[in-house]
């Protein structure tokens, strides 16, 4: 059967045309009731508006959707944005935004709205893992689905990740194998409604830890605060109230890391006189500080999803649609033999 026109759109929803291309192009412009019985219509009869005289004539949109769990303005999500847009941009293509997908409801408008305006030619999923239900809401609009750094390739079309499980636990070996004797893992709190890729970070260190225990004496915690702007200054009230200093501190990014290292000198901890501290990323100002850390790059993430997307929107097939890259270890000055410098 052939796909409904905008004309019997108007006609079975009760309303003209010019109401219909409003509901899609111009929603401030229709009441909240006759928006949802117009896309409501729409989706029934399988409709969906073109943008421009070229989405007439080629079938697309012109512009892709980037889902990201926190604001572009994070190191990762504004390198990730500038990768897929080097590729994208000279296509021809732009890129709509939808920033903290973390809630329930920002989820469920998104996952509910975007089936049923069928308005872009791809989505890219950056950070985070999609529910089974979420998948087949998408589905129904027949665009591929690219992840970048998530926790699970599963109902993605293609994807690009680093390993942060594995990440995490080089860095806390890195230290164990320093003999450090009191390591500690400062990361933020994890969110019940999001399954977040740097939440796995911790499932490294823990593994590192209890793997050697069997062999080094020493002890270990994962010390977690409230996710947020201030998670930094939480994590250096929580480590200074600790009965005891670490000589070893993992930090989930160099975000949190790079406060650390220049608020803890200010209480009497200097790195790497007295403790060791290790970061992930190698974000910026992590070289300048001389932050050990795990290096990754979501640049170059970026462009290769913009790749992936370009295959896939154009019919064809992904030689390695799904790829896993590892955290490289970059050695700096945060970091020494247990006992800190002796010279």
């Amino acid at each position: 059967m052939d796909k409904a026109g905008i004309r019997e759109v108007a006609k079975a929803a009760g309303v003209s045309i010019s109401t219909v291309s409003r509901a899609f192009t111009r929603p401030e412009l229709v009441s909240e009731r006759t928006r949802r019985k117009v896309l409501e219509t729409a989706d029934k009869l399988d409709f969906n508006i073109s943008r421009s005289a070229t989405s007439l004539k080629s079938g697309q949109t012109y512009r892709v959707a980037l889902l990201m769990n926190e604001e572009i303005t994070s190191w990762f999500n504004t390198e990730v944005f500038a990768g897929i847009n080097a590729v994208m941009h000279e296509a021809g293509y732009d890129i709509s935004l939808f920033q903290h997908i973390d809630t329930a409801e920002n989820r469920r408008d998104f996952f509910t709205n975007l089936p049923v305006r069928r308005n872009v030619d791809a989505v890219f999923v950056a950070s985070f893992a999609i529910e089974p239900q979420e998948v087949e809401q998408l589905k129904r609009i027949h665009v591929p689905i690219i992840g970048i750094n998530t926790p699970s390739a599963a109902g993605f079309d293609a994807s690009i990740s680093i390993d942060d499980e594995a990440g995490m636990f080089t860095a806390a070996q890195h230290l164990i194998s320093l003999g450090h004797k009191n390591l500690i893992y400062v990361c933020s709190e994890a969110i019940d409604s999001i399954n977040s890729s740097i939440d796995a970070r911790g499932q490294g260190f823990v593994r590192a830890c209890k793997m050697a225990e069997a062999t080094h004496q020493f002890t270990w915690q994962v010390l977690a605060v409230p996710r947020g702007k201030t998670f930094a200054d939480s994590a250096l009230t929580a480590l200074l109230a600790l009965d005891e200093f670490p000589d070893a501190i993992c930090c989930q990014t160099d975000m949190m890391a790079i406060p650390l290292v220049l608020k803890l000198d200010r209480y009497g901890h200097r790195t790497p006189r007295d403790f060791s501290i290790i970061g992930f990323d190698d974000s910026p100002y992590a070289d300048t500080v001389n932050l050990t850390t795990m290096r990754q790059d979501p640049f170059a993430m970026g462009r290769l999803a913009a790749h992936k997307a370009m295959k896939l929107i154009a019919g064809e097939s992904v030689e390695t649609p799904h790829e896993v890259v590892r955290a490289q270890l970059v050695l700096r000055g945060t970091d020494s033999v247990y006992g800190g410098n002796q010279s």
